[in-house]
């Protein structure tokens, strides 16, 4: 039976939480910063008629609501905070249409995670916020996402310029920069991270710290197919990725899991990552996954590794 959780306790933290990443926004240094912030000061002054969060493309607003004059210029603020790469937005039909078809990661995970309604939910590596939008639009009641990579922050703030809602914050910070022992929320997401981490052991212990008892982690990454104690170490780049470290097998990510302390662990999905799911777009117009692949065998990348494979794996914390 999960201990009894102080939510007064909880608020405080999470809001000591956002004041740091707002202090890490204010303090950031970036080349393209005064381009990035000039686009948001672009945006048109309109409220949306309506706001429609649980689609697979987030849904703010309707043509009507916006003059031609005022959708060019929607437009054009928004393609200076290109590339888009998670999504899809359907911005009063303005669709950005971005490199990954994100809706479909949440398809295939929403009906095996616990309901969200009420819940305080950490999205990390949130890129441009699109889950913590689908997250709002279950019922959440606090989401955070955070993520090191400003323009998904400045690019998760033009969709707050429309929705303005409070439950929402995406921060500039990496799950390293959070509070140890946080002990903070309901439900944590990790979705295309543990790869990019040096220590995969050490990011599944600091999920597990954000969590109260008996919380749940929803894990999405690479793997590959095998048995237990079978682990990719790229040599290089992982399908042109140049920061990828660890790809385990099902099996053997299990065991890290368990290793972690992690309880009641389900596999949920395991499936390929198409062409079709993640891609080039207008709104992304480098290089994606059909150009990582090998021409003459897409089942490997161009470096010849088992081509992507992701699994989305369930837990909880003691």
């Amino acid at each position: 039976m999960p201990m009894a959780v102080d939510h007064g306790s909880l608020d405080a933290r999470l809001d000591a939480l956002v004041a740091r990443g707002e202090q890490a926004l204010a303090d950031a240094g970036h080349g393209d910063l005064p381009r990035w912030r000039a686009a948001l000061a672009s945006l048109p002054a309109i409220t949306p008629s309506c706001i429609e969060l649980d689609r697979d493309a987030v849904r703010v607003g309707l043509p009507a609501d916006m003059s031609t004059q005022q959708r060019s210029a929607l437009e054009a603020a928004l393609r200076e905070l290109h590339p888009w790469r998670k999504g899809p937005f359907d911005l009063f039909g303005l669709y950005v249409d971005t490199e990954w078809r994100s809706d479909w990661k949440w398809q295939r995970l929403r009906e095996h995670i616990a309901p969200l309604a009420g819940r305080r939910v950490l999205d990390v590596g949130c890129g441009s916020g699109y889950h913590c939008w689908r997250m709002a639009g279950a019922g959440a009641a606090r989401i955070i996402g955070i993520d090191p990579t400003l323009l998904y922050v400045m690019q998760f703030q033009a969709l707050q310029h429309f929705i303005r809602d409070p439950r929402v914050s995406v921060l500039p910070l990496a799950s390293d920069a959070l509070p140890a022992k946080l002990a903070a929320f309901d439900t944590v997401f990790s979705m295309g991270v543990l790869y990019h981490r040096r220590s995969p052991m050490d990011h599944l212990l600091e999920l597990a710290d954000c969590l109260v008892p008996g919380g749940e982690l929803v894990l999405e990454t690479l793997v590959i197919e095998g048995g237990r104690g079978e682990v990719l170490v790229p040599e290089g780049r992982y399908a042109a990725m140049r920061n990828v470290w660890f790809i385990p097998t099902v099996a053997e990510l299990e065991n890290w899991m368990r290793r972690c302390g992690y309880e009641n662990l389900r596999v949920v999905d395991v499936s390929p990552t198409t062409v079709e799911e993640q891609r080039s777009t207008d709104w992304m117009r480098f290089k994606s996954l059909a150009d990582f692949l090998d021409p003459g065998d897409p089942a490997r990348t161009i470096e010849g590794h088992p081509a992507p494979r992701r699994a989305i794996l369930i837990a909880t914390v003691p």
